[in-house]
């Protein structure tokens, strides 16, 4: 069924006359009559009458006229699920409980206005596809991994290095350090349970291990972040990494410490990408956002493989 037919159907059937509905339209009122007689054609059936008056609907146009308003409803709604600023703008954090999705948070503090849908896709790879597919408008990422290159026309703004911080319980040998280096935790055990095999977290701490020693464990299942940290808890041996930005509350007997790593301070590399044909205005309100209030690196010596992507004029030390 023509559309456009039917919204001159439905605009006769408002005024009560062609040529009224012709100017609502912004039509002659030849091309309206030709709407009209299509429409009827196509369904078999006269749907007005002209009188002296205009025209007035026949049975069969009183019993059309409910249901070509749904219809120019659906269409309405179907073109503003897709409108540029009218949908919801769809951003991919990895987790809710990781940095990225501190960072939409903050945004949507400043911004109320502009509606969001926020989703967390599990790797890299699947996370750019669904950017070059349009299913997200944007997405947090650590890029580009090793033999990996960003599809033509996707961009990508590097928002947070966040800066690690080793998460022992009080009976660790480094539970009361004020800070570590790197090469000190050479031998010993990282216990990373989500840290899986094909991601880019677990290419970050695969070269982070290659160049500083530490045993990185990923055996075990992962039952989350609380029962990672009870385990940690009550380990002399067992660490694992944390960032001051990762929300957590501990029961006050787990007595756990995040300390901090330095000389390098290896972080961790976030940017956003998006498509560069993306014309959605909620997706430069939060590119603008994320430059407003970025952070100010870590002081000091910095760390990430040498894969990862940097600002301009940022420099950090190589991967061994």
């Amino acid at each position: 069924m023509d559309l456009k037919a039917v919204r001159a159907f439905v605009a006769i059937a408002d005024s009560g006359q062609f040529q009224k509905a012709a100017v609502d339209l912004g039509l002659t009122q030849q091309a309206v009559s030709k709407r009209i007689a299509a429409l009827e054609k196509d369904l078999g059936v006269r749907l007005l009458v002209r009188t002296p008056r205009g025209a007035d609907l026949t049975i069969d146009g009183q019993a059309l006229l409910p249901h070509a308003r749904v219809l120019l409803g659906a269409e309405e709604r179907a073109v503003a699920a897709v409108r540029p600023g009218d949908r919801a703008l769809r951003v991919d954090v990895v987790g809710r409980r990781a940095a990225p999705g501190g960072l939409v948070r903050d945004f949507h503090r400043a911004h109320p206005e502009i509606p969001l849908d926020v989703v967390t896709l599990f790797d890299g790879d699947t996370a750019v596809a669904a950017v070059r597919d349009g299913a997200v408008d944007a997405t947090f990422r650590a890029v580009t991994l090793p033999g990996h290159r960003l599809p033509d026309g996707i961009a990508a703004l590097p928002v947070l290095d966040e800066a690690l911080r080793l998460c022992v319980g009080p009976g660790h040998v480094f539970a009361r350090a004020a800070s570590v280096t790197p090469a000190q935790l050479a031998g010993h055990r990282i216990w990373m349970p989500g840290n899986v095999p094909g991601t880019e977290w677990h290419a970050y701490y695969e070269d982070f291990a290659a160049a500083f020693g530490p045993a990185v464990d990923t055996i075990g299942p992962n039952f989350g972040l609380e029962a990672l940290l009870d385990t940690i808890a009550g380990s002399p041996d067992l660490a694992t990494f944390l960032s001051e930005r990762t929300p957590h509350v501990w029961p006050a007997g787990h007595d756990l410490r995040l300390v901090p790593l330095r000389d390098p301070t290896p972080v961790y590399p976030h940017s956003l990408l998006w498509r560069t044909d993306n014309a959605h205005p909620g997706l430069t309100a939060l590119r603008e956002h994320l430059v407003a209030i970025r952070p100010r690196p870590p002081e000091g010596e910095l760390w990430l493989p040498s894969w990862a992507k940097r600002p301009p004029g940022r420099a950090a030390s190589p991967a061994a």
